[in-house]
């Protein structure tokens, strides 16, 4: 067990580099995970890691030794689930997360249609406009929009969003159709004020634009609604107005000016480790996800 436990702490600042952050995450003392690096060096004769005052790096065997020690871990690790049951068949509570709108459209149909295949499980759902520590806040799995910082997770890409700006067609019979970001300014804009909501609209090559919108609102179901009764232009995700886009009562406008769309993942925390419930689920959010012509 003591062996056991080492190579995991070995693991651990192999993947940090750095024994500070190893201690912080294993809630252990910075000396303790010091000590056991330098019994598993004596234990196996050969040096893993090369440090300096700022820097960790893993020796040539070091290297070698952390590829074998991740499979043995993970080896034991699927041993341990399997034994438990876990590893096998779906049980307890899913908890998944997601911003407010896109949780609401596109993952929620996704847990409802898991939890009618899988009846013994329950589901907690988390969707709020900001970044949620997933293991902080014990979610299993997360779909996020955006480019990841890298965090040691599993990321699964699904598709994209574009940031785009529309309006309805009875607004462009109106007031014309703008072919240049520059002419925004002489449209009536609805802009969210969320959290994210910026006057400054950016668009592809360097162009940028500041608008002053007649009408502030503060969801972006809102400033939808007033772009579809025909009232101004807005500038949301093209998830948000995906039905609307559909059935026509919404038009997007400087497609060739739109910045490169954003990356949506399926994120979880335990790899190949992961217990059924999330790896059931990964599978169908990912298969349901990638086959949304919106999102892809």
């Amino acid at each position: 067990m003591d062996r056991w436990q080492a190579m995991r702490i070995f693991v651990k600042v192999a993947e940090t580099a750095s024994f500070s952050e190893s201690a912080r995450q294993l809630h252990m003392s910075a000396p303790a995970v010091t000590r056991a690096v330098a019994a598993l060096e004596d234990a196996i004769g050969a040096r893993l890691f090369v440090r300096t005052t700022r820097s960790v790096k893993l020796t040539e065997a070091g290297d070698r030794y952390f590829d074998d020690c991740r499979r043995i871990l993970s080896d034991i690790l699927e041993a341990e689930a399997a034994a438990a049951g876990s590893y096998a068949t779906p049980s307890g509570t899913l908890a998944v997360t997601a911003s407010l709108l896109f949780g609401q459209m596109y993952v929620l149909p996704i847990v409802t249609d898991y939890l009618d295949a899988y009846p013994t499980m329950a589901a907690r759902t988390l969707f709020l406009d900001r970044q949620v520590n997933i293991v902080e806040e014990g979610i299993d799995v997360a779909v996020r929009i955006g480019h990841l910082a890298d965090s040691g997770f599993t990321a699964v890409k699904v598709g994209s969003v574009r940031r785009v700006v529309c309006g309805a067609p009875s607004y462009f019979e109106k007031h014309g159709v703008p072919t240049t970001p520059q002419q925004l300014k002489d449209h009536r804009i609805a802009a969210s004020t969320s959290a994210w909501a910026s006057p400054e609209w950016r668009f592809a090559r360097d162009q940028r634009v500041t608008v002053h919108p007649s009408l502030q609102c503060n969801t972006n179901d809102a400033v939808i609604a007033a772009a579809i009764a025909g009232w101004g232009l807005t500038r949301v995700l093209h998830y948000q107005i995906g039905p609307a886009l559909l059935d026509g009562r919404l038009q997007v406008v400087l497609s060739d000016d739109e910045e490169p769309p954003l990356p949506i993942h399926v994120v979880y925390t335990e790899g190949r480790q992961a217990p059924a419930k999330v790896r059931t689920f990964v599978d169908a959010a990912v298969t349901a996800l990638r086959a949304n012509r919106l999102l892809n």
